[in-house]
């Protein structure tokens, strides 16, 4: 085994190295954590191994993977993906990984999809971690596409208004590279929901997908995240600021650089954008800029409960030619993509998904578009709702008691102003002027979509006087 058996390839400054004639992934010269691919120095032991009957000498491997290093150097700098890629020719066309041994993959083109594996130097080269699971080969529903959403509609009991939009954020999440709306999963208590979560992002990432509890850093965050495909949270009570505004940057895509092991001058980076699916949030403690990027699927009480074997082993039967249905769907959304995006006249903050919804909508005859509005018009009420400073002030905006032209004065006169009104300070009520000028910011777009519009001084010259009107 020698150079004659691979070419390599540079990600990010790591060495990498892809078998001629053998599956398009990338194999890390040595062994990492998080690879489920196992490292080049591995497979050179292994082989020695089973052909020499005995172990090769640490130093013989050591200058055997040094001198394969040191020819990577010229190698170019590749981009490596996970679970989706774009075609490298044609960017009509989408790869999905299956996450098979042997390196089996779908083509997601206009025209249809068929299985079949990258070319090794053309690409799309995959890179595999722990957290890449099997996806089965998918199989056309007899059906047609109908028959199979029919089967992911009896598993995952959505209400029929949302379940276009489950159907659309999977389809997103088979588009690399696209800002995607955070999904979270919401309905009473005994919904099923945890369980509906585990097997939406099974869809996309195998039978192994699993929901992980909120994390406590960043870092606990990134790591999952640059790994795997799609990143599920379970049960959280509640939403930090600092998750918060990650949970942004995962959607719009995100990279974190941190310290190299065993080095003092060396970084490493960790680059995502991923598909994110949340159950168990207070809505109405969520930041705005959070919100905005929030999609509720709501799902209906279970009546007719079965139990964990039974449900998936159903789940594993019914998952090829679900996958199969959604492959047919986007094989039509693709297609339909470029006349949705100019028929579509208003965009909202997730642009992208609105159009992928749009046609979606076109090819099924759909209304998710409309639901989605409305979805992201409840949720503004939900987080002005949550904010108890934000809703006394539309409280008192919208009474007889604010002046007809409007007020004007500074940020401590309104928060004695908005204090009076409640009669006096309750819990997360802003403490200072300068907190309640940050949540005023924070919400101001959401604010201004319900006709309250809050301006700033722009000068010293005009004091530090603001001023609030309301839509006639």
């Amino acid at each position: 085994m020698g150079q004659n058996n691979f070419h390599f390839l540079r990600c990010k400054g790591d060495p990498y190295a892809v078998p001629y004639g053998g599956p398009a992934i990338a194999v890390p010269l040595r062994a990492k954590a998080h690879s489920a691919t196992g490292s080049l120095r591995q497979q050179l032991t292994l082989r020695y191994v089973k052909e020499q009957q005995r172990t090769p000498t640490q130093s013989a491997l050591s200058d055997a993977i040094g001198a394969l290093d040191a020819l990577a150097l010229d190698a170019p700098d590749t981009e490596l993906w996970t679970r989706v890629a774009p075609d490298p020719d044609d960017h009509a066309v989408t790869w999905l990984d299956l996450g098979r041994p042997d390196g089996q993959s779908v083509r997601i083109a206009p025209d249809g999809w068929t299985l079949t594996c990258p070319d090794t130097e053309a690409g799309p080269i995959w890179r595999r971690s722990k957290l890449v699971g099997e996806l089965p080969l998918p199989v056309r529903p007899a059906g047609g596409w109908r028959a199979g959403i029919g089967a992911f509609a009896e598993l995952l009991p959505f209400t029929e208004a949302t379940l276009p939009l489950a159907v659309a954020w999977v389809l997103a999440a088979l588009r690399p590279s696209m800002p995607r709306p955070i999904a979270y999963l919401t309905g009473e208590q005994g919904t099923g929901k945890s369980t509906s979560g585990r097997m939406l992002v099974g869809l996309v990432d195998g039978m192994g997908a699993t929901l992980r509890t909120a994390p406590e850093s960043l870092r606990d965050l990134g790591v999952p995240a640059a790994a795997g495909w799609t990143l599920a949270l379970d049960n959280l009570s509640g939403i930090p600021s600092w998750l918060s505004d990650a949970l942004c940057r995962v959607v719009t895509g995100d990279a974190q650089v941190n310290r190299a092991l065993y080095s003092d001058d060396d970084v490493s980076v960790l680059a995502y954008q991923r598909p994110v699916l949340l159950t168990g949030i207070d809505v109405g403690a969520l930041r705005n800029d959070l919100a905005e990027r929030m999609m509720p699927l709501e799902l209906t009480p279970i009546t007719n409960r079965r139990t964990s074997a039974a449900l998936w082993g159903a789940y594993a039967r019914a998952h090829p030619e679900i996958l199969g249905a959604l492959l047919d769907l986007a094989v039509a959304v693709w297609a339909d993509l470029p006349a949705a995006a100019a028929d579509l006249t208003h965009r909202p903050r997730m642009a992208d998904f609105a159009e992928l919804l749009h046609a979606l909508d076109r090819v099924t005859g759909w209304l998710g578009l409309n639901t989605y509005y409305g979805a992201q018009d409840n949720l503004v009420d939900d987080v002005l709702d949550g904010q108890p400073v934000t809703a006394a002030l539309r409280e008192w905006v919208a009474s007889p008691m604010f002046p007809a032209g409007g007020w004007s004065g500074t940020m401590t006169e309104l928060l004695n102003v908005l204090t009076a009104r409640v009669g006096g300070a309750m819990d997360r009520w802003p403490r200072t002027a300068a907190v309640l000028s940050q949540r005023l910011r924070e919400t101001a777009p959401a604010l201004r979509s319900r006709g309250i519009n809050i301006v700033a001084p722009t000068s010293k010259k005009n004091g530090r006087n603001y001023t609030i009107t309301r839509a006639v």
